[in-house]
């Protein structure tokens, strides 16, 4: 659903989410000196390590800003009936960060109190963090702020907290937490009509529709690579393997690849173990760059257990990508598509 250290903690209170737990129009390139993309004789394996970078790590909002129409009444996705009088201390929190990246892009981040953790391009950097610990939400910090309404999703909590904020009155938006590029547009739209700003959603839906599609066309033809995404913490002895409705499926097939883990038969994130990876026998293993470093960056990541009996650990062939990025699933969705794709097929056939 990351951005200076995070501590995502695994725990029995709700599902493993990454950022997921916890993701893009201009060109992005990656750090290696490799070629850019091109023809269908593109390989995977002949590269090495590759860093996907997007042209810009900051927010495109809309200008001029709309002038919320307010008040807003809105079904939450919780099955609450919600209405939203005043949009002018807006605070938008999730695992992934793409409800502040949603209200931003829509031209309202002025108005935005306070961010998460996982909420860290630079035009939210100034904000004061309500989630102090890790990824669960301080209802004193927010309380503090004396938000008009907050923005969420059941990726994050605890639920006693948000149950907190609305016994004080707090208009409180739960929005979809499912975490595909499919449901960008329907997120834009939930969370632009609890603003009050409904037509500037129409406005970012058809602007972020249009990276997206332009994005997929940037993987080249041929040969489908096989991509496998490690969730990595290291420090917190947490490995896992990504798989179908994981988020990084749809990122890996947006770019043309095979995900390694739902081809395995693995749904959602799984414990990695040597018989599994090596069974996904992945061409090439992507990871988010704060995770590549919590094991000792690439060095590190081909000593775990099965990852150099792989084709892509034989050609430490790793694609790393900035977790506030690659599974974010917001507003530049469209711009770390393309990012992504660039970084997979930039090496030249070594043949």
């Amino acid at each position: 659903m990351t951005r200076p250290h995070r501590a995502h903690r695994v725990t029995s209170r709700r599902p493993l989410r990454l950022p997921l737990l916890m993701l893009l129009a201009s060109a992005a390139l990656v750090a290696t000196g490799c070629s850019a993309p091109g023809a269908a004789s593109k390989s995977t394996a002949g590269c090495g390590p590759t860093t996907a970078t997007m042209d810009s790590t900051d927010i495109e909002p809309l200008r001029p800003a709309p002038a919320p129409a307010l008040p807003a009444t809105v079904h939450s996705s919780d099955g609450r009936t919600v209405t939203v009088t005043d949009a002018s201390r807006i605070l938008p929190v999730n695992l992934y960060g793409s409800i502040a990246e949603i209200v931003f892009s829509l031209g309202l981040g002025d108005n935005v109190i306070g961010r998460d953790t996982s909420t860290t391009f630079p035009a939210a950097a100034h904000l004061p963090v309500v989630t102090p610990a890790g990824h669960d939400l301080s209802a004193e910090a927010i309380l503090k702020l004396n938000p008009s309404v907050v923005l969420a999703d059941d990726s994050i909590g605890p639920p006693e907290v948000l149950r907190q904020l609305q016994k004080s009155g707090i208009p409180v938006v739960l929005v979809q937490a499912e975490q595909t590029l499919d449901a960008v547009p329907g997120h834009i739209r939930a969370i632009a009509a609890a603003l009050g700003v409904p037509a500037a959603g129409e406005q970012l839906v058809t602007r972020v529709e249009g990276e997206i599609t332009a994005a997929r066309r940037t993987a080249p033809e041929g040969k489908a690579p096989r991509i496998a995404f490690l969730y990595l913490r290291g420090t917190a002895g947490v490995y896992l393997i990504g798989g179908r409705g994981a988020g990084s499926d749809a990122m890996i097939e947006a770019i043309g690849g095979i995900d390694a883990g739902s081809a395995a038969g693995l749904a959602k994130f799984r414990p990695l173990t040597s018989e599994g990876l090596i069974n996904a026998a992945p061409d090439v293993i992507l990871v988010m760059s704060e995770g590549l470093a919590s094991v000792g960056g690439v060095d590190g990541l081909v000593k775990l257990p099965g990852v150099a009996q792989t084709p892509a650990g034989a050609n430490r062939r790793v694609v790393d990508m900035d977790d506030g990025a690659l599974l974010n699933f917001g507003a530049r969705s469209g711009r770390a598509v393309q990012a992504l794709a660039r970084a997979v097929y930039s090496c030249e056939d070594p043949s």
